[in-house]
C-alpha cells in the first residue's frame, strides 16, 4: 500500500478539504507577469513574501483560498520537497492585478519541512486542490539535518523542545552531551515563577533525569505531581564528572536552592 499525503495531513490534523498544495519552481523572472522569481538562495522571508502575492484572476487563483497553503519546492523530474506548511490569515490588499495574503508559517508538520518528498504528478501545474494533492505518492522522508548542540550553560527548553530533544533523531548530539554530566538543573513554571532545583547524581546522567520529565511532566518528584508541567522550561545550572562524588553534588544542590530561595517561595520541599 502507498503511502499517500493524504496520510500525512491528517496525522497532522489538517483536513484536505481545507487545503491547497503550492510547488514553487526556481525562476528569475516569470515571463507573464515580469515579477521576480526565487532561487535556492532565497531566504525563507523571501519564499514566504513570494507566496504571499498572488494573480487576482480567479481562474487563476481561487477567490477563497483555503486555510491552509501546504508549499512545495520543486526538484528534478515529479519530485516536490515540503518547505512549509501557511496559515491564511486573510487578504491584506488587492489591487486588480495582485491579490496579497496575510501568511504564517504554521507548526504543522515543522519536523518534516526540508525532508518530506512528494511525487508530483502534473509537471506543468503549480497549484492543487487540497484533495486532488492528498492523493499524491509520498516518495521519500529523508533524515533529519543534525542540530548541533548549544553547549550546556545554553539550554533553556519549553515542554516541546525537551520532548523533541529526547526523541527525535536529529537531536542526537544533544543526548550523548547529556548523557556524559551529572549536574544541577532548573524547572521554571513560567505562569507564576516559581523554581524547581533537581540534581542528576550517581549513576544517573542529566539525559536520564530529564527523559522522565519529558515521558511525565514530574519525573517522580512529589513536589511537582500536582503542577501542570505544560508551561516547564528547563536549564542547567552546574554539571560534574560522572566520577563526582555524590557528597559534592548534594553540596551544590543545597547551595542552589538556598540562593535561589526555592525551598520558601519555589517547589522545593526540602
Amino acid at each position: 500500500m502507498t503511502l499517500t499525503l493524504d496520510a500525512i495531513l491528517r496525522s497532522a490534523g489538517i483536513d484536505p478539504a481545507e487545503t491547497q498544495a503550492i510547488r514553487h519552481a526556481f525562476v528569475r523572472e516569470h515571463e507573464d507577469t515580469g515579477l521576480p522569481g526565487i532561487n535556492a538562495d532565497s531566504t525563507d522571508d523571501e519564499v514566504l513574501a513570494y507566496t504571499s502575492e498572488q494573480s487576482a484572476k480567479p481562474r487563476i487563483f481561487p477567490a477563497v483560498p483555503p486555510k491552509f497553503w501546504v508549499v512545495f519546492i520543486r526538484e528534478g523530474g515529479d519530485r516536490a520537497r515540503l518547505w512549509s506548511v501557511l496559515e491564511n490569515c486573510g487578504e491584506v490588499s488587492n489591487d486588480g492585478a495582485l491579490r496579497t495574503f496575510n501568511l504564517v508559517a504554521s507548526e504543522h508538520l515543522a519536523d518534516l519541512r526540508n525532508r518530506l518528498v512528494i511525487g508530483w504528478r502534473s509537471p506543468r501545474t503549480w497549484r492543487l486542490n487540497g484533495p486532488t494533492a492528498a492523493g499524491y505518492p509520498v516518495v521519500e522522508i529523508a533524515d533529519a539535518r543534525p542540530v548541533p548542540f548549544l553547549g550546556f550553560d545554553r539550554l533553556v527548553l519549553d515542554v516541546s523542545q525537551l520532548q523533541a530533544v529526547m526523541r527525535e533523531h536529529r537531536y542526537a548530539a544533544w543526548r550523548t552531551a547529556l548523557s556524559s554530566v551529572v549536574g544541577i538543573y532548573l524547572i521554571t513554571d513560567t505562569r507564576d515563577g516559581r523554581q524547581y532545583i533537581g540534581k542528576a547524581d550517581g549513576a544517573e546522567s542529566i539525559r536520564q533525569r530529564w527523559s522522565a520529565y519529558a515521558a511525565n511532566g514530574h519525573g517522580g518528584n512529589v513536589e511537582l505531581r500536582n503542577v501542570d508541567p505544560s508551561s516547564f522550561r528547563y536549564s542547567i545550572l552546574r554539571v560534574f564528572d560522572p566520577a563526582t562524588p555524590t557528597r559534592v553534588i548534594d553540596e551544590a544542590e543545597s547551595h542552589f536552592k538556598l540562593a535561589l530561595d526555592t525551598r520558601k517561595h519555589g517547589l522545593n520541599r526540602n
